[in-house]
């Protein structure tokens, strides 16, 4: 047990991911285009959705990826608790936040991967309007969001899994969406 604590196990195939989910999560166009409330919960409904893309697609792929797939889960949690603090959030409140945050992300996981795996674009949609658009004023595109997931799914379904555990990972450029 000492030695392991001098052993620096290195997460950074699992950081560049999380990094690379969180920046496509962020991109304008969802924000200014498809009607995504530009607010903390939009910014984690947009992150909980390009992860829940990855942990699909790493799903049934063995141990190594599902070992990986845990690791990013990790640095996700791990990056909402420290978002929360630097917030403000007190360290008693820290805990039911993120416990919310999970139920919000499980549930979210079940009715995206379902939609998803039926092809659904209709019921896909009626997701996305009922988690990520709850709360938008204006013109939503929650189809046009759908078919980005779906296309995105798609897209992931061709990579590597061997590629994305050494951190590569690519999403289409979701204007050509709106």
């Amino acid at each position: 047990m000492l030695f392991g604590l001098f052993r620096r196990k290195t997460r950074d195939a699992e950081h560049s991911i999380y990094c690379q989910i969180v920046a496509q999560a962020r991109q304008p166009v969802f924000y200014t285009q498809f009607g995504v409330p530009d607010t903390i919960d939009g910014r984690f409904d947009l992150i909980v959705l390009h992860a829940v893309l990855l942990f699909r697609r790493l799903s049934g792929e063995g141990k190594e990826a599902s070992a990986f797939a845990q690791n990013v889960f990790d640095l996700f949690f791990h990056d909402m608790d420290a978002s929360l603090r630097e917030l403000g959030v007190s360290d008693v409140k820290v805990p039911k936040k993120i416990k919310t945050m999970g139920e919000a992300f499980y549930g979210r996981a079940d009715a995206y991967m379902e939609s998803i795996d039926n092809e659904s674009v209709v019921d896909l949609a009626a997701a996305l309007k009922r988690n990520i658009f709850a709360d938008a004023e204006g013109d939503i595109k929650d189809v046009a969001l759908a078919r980005y997931v779906s296309a995105t799914a798609s897209h992931l379904d061709a990579l590597a899994p061997d590629s994305i555990i050494a951190g590569a990972i690519s999403f289409p450029d979701p204007a050509v969406f709106v």
